[in-house]
């Protein structure tokens, strides 16, 4: 559902004067974003167990007279802040949990916390900048609740737990956050976030309009066969030898099938579990994967290829496939009138010459489980070290992952920005 957005109106004195207490308001708090990052940092907490961060998040807010709903989707928090006009209901989302990665950097805060993941003991780190995204959101709060009288409508500041998804057998993330009602008390008008990225320079804001980042969908083959012993594989059908013949074929999707002029499309087998001794074929073999799309017409023809390739070849095999898919997320689509509009308020962020169009992302967001419902618009917020080359910047979710948290100063100005500047005037 998408609804119709309406013209700025634009007082310049007020404007003025109204913006020059905000860029002190942000200057003053942006130590303190800062110090924040790096102490969520320190404390990495995995998906829907942000028990440590979700309460320093609440406390904040309280400390600022926001109105609070705590355990929200489990461990989220939303703030409700009302302005002292009538205005639209602005919704500012910003994402709390971190990732099993061990840490690799020399870093004084560097994580060194462990913890349990579906029954493994795995180190955690914020190698994804979620840190960031908290620190400066509550840096935001922090601001708006000193220009409450300034402020037209009502700005839900939305903490989510869980985007990188949740553990075996639970719910979370900003699905279940829709699904608990977070958009609708009270009715949210539109919403906007922010991801840091380490290989977008530093203070540099990106953006899309339309399909930004891609649909991800978790796929699960288990390939059943006939054990033998490995020297007489005759006797036997070898769900390993089938699953690379299911492997292969998945590449012809993107190189032969899949239209690349109109959208890009990624099928990736990341894990298989099979065997326990090297003369010994086994009976079964499990695939887990991933397919990203950004246009939902090619996506749903790549999920029937990719079950009826895996079942096809498995019965020319002589075994069976029992393929199942699970939808992580949709396309994050940024509503292309609100990003024309938004555009001014990312410039008074950053700079001019510091907002810069970029290509669709083959990454994921479960932000757009709040685009489905209300416009929105999602930006990239450059993190990465001034003089560095874009290549050679420590990818997300890796070991090396690393920001420059200089400017996130300016994430808290395009946070704030979006409030003030989003349409107040229905036509």
């Amino acid at each position: 559902m998408r609804r119709l957005l309406f013209p700025l109106l634009i007082l310049p004195a007020t404007v003025s004067a109204q913006q020059a207490g905000l860029e002190a308001k942000v200057k003053d708090v942006a130590a303190k974003v800062v110090e924040w990052r790096r102490d969520f940092h320190q404390n990495p907490e995995l998906s829907n167990r942000e028990f440590r961060t979700s309460k320093k998040v609440a406390d904040h807010l309280k400390s600022l007279g926001i109105e609070i709903k705590e355990g929200v989707a489990k461990t989220g928090v939303v703030g409700i802040l009302k302005g002292a006009k009538p205005g639209p209901v602005i919704a500012l989302r910003a994402d709390m949990d971190a990732l099993p990665v061990v840490e690799r950097n020399d870093l004084s805060y560097a994580s060194k916390v462990t913890a349990d993941y579906n029954g493994q003991k795995v180190g955690v780190m914020h190698a994804c900048g979620h840190d960031a995204h908290t620190a400066m959101l509550m840096g935001a709060a922090e601001v708006l609740s000193k220009m409450k009288a300034d402020i037209a409508g009502t700005v839900v500041f939305l903490f989510q737990p869980a985007e990188e998804g949740a553990p075996e057998g639970e719910e979370g993330g900003a699905a279940l956050m829709v699904k608990e009602g977070v958009l609708n008390a009270p009715k949210v008008d539109v919403v906007f976030g922010m991801h840091i990225n380490s290989a977008t320079p530093v203070g540099t804001i990106r953006y899309k309009p339309g399909a930004f980042m891609a649909s991800a969908d978790l796929f699960k083959i288990k390939v059943k066969g006939k054990g033998s012993h490995g020297s007489q594989p005759w006797l036997g059908v070898d769900p390993i030898y089938v699953s690379s013949q299911i492997i292969q074929a998945f590449q012809g999707i993107v190189s032969r099938e899949s239209d690349l002029t109109k959208a890009p499309v990624v099928v990736s087998v990341g894990a298989i579990h099979s065997g326990v001794r090297f003369n010994i074929i086994p009976e079964e073999a499990e695939m887990l994967g991933t397919i990203r799309n950004l246009d939902s017409s090619i996506r749903k023809k790549v999920l029937e290829q990719v079950k009826n390739i895996a079942t096809t070849i498995a019965e020319m095999n002589g075994a069976t496939a029992e393929v199942s898919i699970e939808n992580k997320t949709l396309v994050t689509y940024n509503d292309p009138t609100l990003v024309q509009q938004m555009l001014p308020s990312l410039e008074k962020a950053a700079g001019a010459g510091n907002v810069q169009t970029m290509n669709w992302q083959t990454g994921a967001e479960d932000f757009s489980f709040f685009q489905e419902k209300v416009p929105g618009f999602f930006v990239y917020l450059g993190g990465m070290p001034i003089g560095m080359d874009e290549k050679k910047a420590p990818p997300h979710h890796t070991p090396d992952f690393k920001i420059d948290d200089s400017r996130l100063d300016v994430g808290v100005k395009a946070y704030c920005q979006f409030v003030f500047d989003y349409p107040k005037t229905k036509k």
